[in-house]
């Protein structure tokens, strides 16, 4: 079974039905898979801000929500988490493709994967690192923790996990 088939499994597991996602080139066969799955509402995002807005209105509207997106773009999320996820104790999974790390093809994801853990902590936000294909089975415990505990959880995916796809 592939990465995307067990992403996908955890996510219809733990009754996700919105999901939002920003495109991205590792995260691709995941967001085909969402994309294709009848009870999950996709709408896809210009930018992850804007994606994290659309999964806290889902939320209010009585939705399970979750956010696919990279940690390039973790910056520009700051003040959504703080003043509206983590302020309105929404639970929020974000699965995370962790660019910039060793065998990274781009540089300038590279700036960005330097700041990734440091900014996610700073915010007291759990994080779950996923390097190889097999810890994709943790993810159905963490979607439960998340929804749970009505915090933000991020799950990194780095580029060995990847090629578990």
């Amino acid at each position: 079974m592939s990465v995307n088939d067990v992403i996908m499994d955890a996510l219809v597991e733990n009754k996700v039905d919105f999901v939002t996602t920003v495109p991205c080139k590792q995260l691709a066969g995941v967001i085909e898979k969402i994309d294709e799955a009848p009870d999950i509402y996709h709408i896809p995002a210009n930018r992850e801000d804007e994606g994290m807005g659309l999964c806290a209105g889902a939320y209010l509207g009585g939705k399970r929500p979750a956010i696919i997106m990279q940690n390039t773009a973790i910056g520009v999320t700051i003040n959504s988490l703080t003043t509206l996820i983590q302020f309105y104790r929404m639970p929020l999974p974000m699965l995370i493709s962790y660019r910039g790390e060793v065998g990274e093809p781009v540089a300038c994801q590279v700036e960005m994967a330097v700041h990734t853990k440091a900014l996610l902590n700073q915010l007291s936000i759990p994080i779950y690192h996923f390097h190889k294909p097999e810890d994709a089975d943790e993810l159905t415990d963490i979607l439960s923790y998340c929804y749970m505990s009505k915090k933000p959880v991020a799950v990194l995916m780095d580029a060995t996990f990847w090629k578990g796809a």
